[in-house]
């Protein structure tokens, strides 16, 4: 099955699997979301991720395990997707966003990488708004 948009997919997946209440989560491998999934770790949003082959179809699977406080609630409160397929958004270095006064990150797509907005404003690179997690 073809996918207009995987990193959407892929988000969705995950703010489902957090109001289930799972441990874990498979997502289907591409680049872009792997980059997203890395990035996600660093910032301490997961537990941990692996990426796992599967020999039959010659495809991979990221395995993600979620994290949850000391309660019992989720780390992540909100996860929005920002640009889509038909919609790109593109900031500039300056009118990089700050999501909920820096408490959550807005992950951008530079020619550097995927990297959070904290990090893109120290570079001074704009690039692609992928999506806001808080």
């Amino acid at each position: 099955m073809s996918l207009s948009d995987p990193i959407a997919d892929g988000l969705t997946k995950i703010r489902n699997a957090y109001r289930a209440g799972h441990k874990q989560v498979v997502l289907n491998h591409n680049n872009i979301t792997e980059s997203v999934i890395k990035t996600l770790s660093d910032e301490n949003f997961i537990n941990s991720y692996e990426i796992i082959s599967r020999p039959s179809n010659n495809g991979k699977l990221i395995s993600i395990n979620l994290r949850y406080t000391n309660t019992g609630k989720p780390t992540i409160r909100g996860l929005t997707r920002v640009s889509t397929p038909g919609r790109r958004v593109y900031v500039k270095a300056d009118k990089l966003p700050r999501v909920f006064n820096n408490i959550g990150c807005a992950i951008i797509s530079t020619n550097r990488g995927v990297m959070v907005d904290r990090k893109a404003r120290e570079d001074k690179i704009g690039g692609e708004y992928i999506c806001k997690v808080w």
